[in-house]
């Protein structure tokens, strides 16, 4: 399997991001207040050893890439139809971007909470967890977003591009 290129990832990038604008119009409220998106365009599916999932992405700062990130984690599945994933990661405040950028192997449910958002797939609209939520998650595929994923578990690290 051949890495993805800058360009690879960034078109990937724009793709996913014009896709959740789409299904869920309020969230792009969200994307022009968040810190800093964290776009991951295509988690794969990995067969060898126990199974899991990889995904090369970018993190992005008033819509510029500023680094490069692979996300792994175990297997979350996906729901019949679908045949790939792609997880966005918003990050509301300074203080969590500020923590996640300086974190080596950030993990999600250790280094930092994600709430996944809920979108309301008839109005468009989204639910929120709670009222406060620094760190916000959306996992989507070609068959619309996956309200029942969680990210929990899943390690992201910096990677050379």
């Amino acid at each position: 399997m051949a890495a993805d290129s800058r360009e690879e990832i960034m078109a990937g990038a724009g793709t996913v991001l014009g896709e959740l604008r789409s299904l869920a119009p309020a969230v792009d409220a969200l994307l022009k207040r968040a810190r800093g998106v964290l776009v991951f365009p295509d988690v794969i599916k990995m067969g060898f050893g126990t199974g899991g999932e990889y995904g090369e992405g970018a993190l992005l700062i008033q819509g510029e890439p500023v680094a490069w990130y692979a996300t792994a984690g175990g297997r979350h599945g996906l729901p019949e139809g679908a045949s790939r994933k792609a997880e966005v990661i918003l990050f509301m405040t300074d203080e969590a971007l500020i923590a996640f950028r300086n974190t080596v192997s950030w993990q999600v449910g250790v280094h930092g909470e994600v709430d996944l958002v809920q979108a309301d797939n008839t109005s468009g609209g989204i639910r929120l967890a709670r009222k406060e939520h620094p760190v916000l998650g959306f996992t989507l595929s070609d068959v619309g977003l996956l309200e029942h994923l969680d990210l929990d578990g899943n390690t992201i690290n910096r990677i050379a591009r």
